[in-house]
């Protein structure tokens, strides 16, 4: 049976004042069978990983993207083994955000796929089409050729040493969120492409849906067979709606 996870993206917000507040507010609930972990930006991912420590809570820490170079001559840019130095578990790569205000390809992705596992650390892929696209039939289309593009490089093996995650562009930051039919049906549409290459690690790999989960809707999206945790965004911000989240999934994988 493959463990829940849920992941807070907390994009290009934080602070130390936010970040021990919200420890001091997790600290006080109980542990869930639920993988949990916080990507904050860069900068506080040291801060971050040594304040839960103080803490006692079991959470991972993890980035929000990295570079699709090893090092070198690239100003501002952080490479995947230098995230992996200050002990981030996961790195999420491909987020629409990333592939729309930062022109980010499907093989710019699968590059950055690759030193994400070549350093040890686990890549949490994102793939997801925009309204237009959905309103014009393009769903399979868009999110396949993302998907595929990063699996003809790390393979199926690769991927599954961290998850894949399903946004619809549409849906984030909305406040719009796919039902969880439509989110089932990609997330299936996904899985069956990983099992046409390897079943083995199809029923391995976790698949995570993101757009606008929160306490009041996550249990019916985590509740699909498909669907093993959520990539979070805005309601990570808040520790107690991220524990409601968590104990949404929680709930969900003790019935299964």
């Amino acid at each position: 049976m493959r463990r829940s996870l849920v992941v807070g993206n907390w994009k290009m917000n934080g602070s130390f004042e936010l970040i021990d507040q919200w420890v001091s507010n997790y600290t006080g609930f109980m542990e869930t069978t639920t993988e949990t972990v916080v990507c904050p930006p860069f900068v506080y991912i040291p801060f971050f990983k040594n304040r839960l420590l103080t803490s006692a809570i079991s959470m991972g820490v993890g980035a929000q993207n990295c570079s699709q170079y090893e090092s070198g001559a690239y100003t501002g840019e952080v490479s995947a083994s230098m995230l992996a130095d200050v002990g981030s578990s996961y790195v999420i790569i491909g987020h629409s955000e990333r592939r729309q205000l930062f022109g980010e390809t499907n093989e710019v992705v699968a590059e950055k796929a690759k030193r994400v596992i070549d350093a040890g650390v686990r890549p949490i892929l994102c793939v997801g089409e925009t309204l237009e696209q959905r309103q014009n039939g393009q769903t399979v289309e868009v999110v396949l050729s993302q998907l595929n593009a990063v699996l003809d490089v790390v393979g199926t093996a690769g991927l599954c040493t961290g998850a894949l995650a399903y946004e619809p562009v549409w849906a984030i930051g909305t406040g719009k969120t796919a039902t969880p039919e439509e989110a089932q049906q990609v997330h299936k549409i996904l899985r069956d492409s990983v099992k046409s290459r390897n079943p083995a690690d199809a029923s391995l790999l976790r698949i995570l849906y993101g757009g606008s989960v929160k306490p009041s809707n996550a249990e019916k999206l985590f509740s699909c067979p498909d669907i093993d945790g959520g990539l979070i965004g805005g309601a990570s911000l808040k520790a107690e709606d991220f524990y409601a989240i968590v104990q949404a999934a929680s709930a969900v994988e003790d019935i299964n």
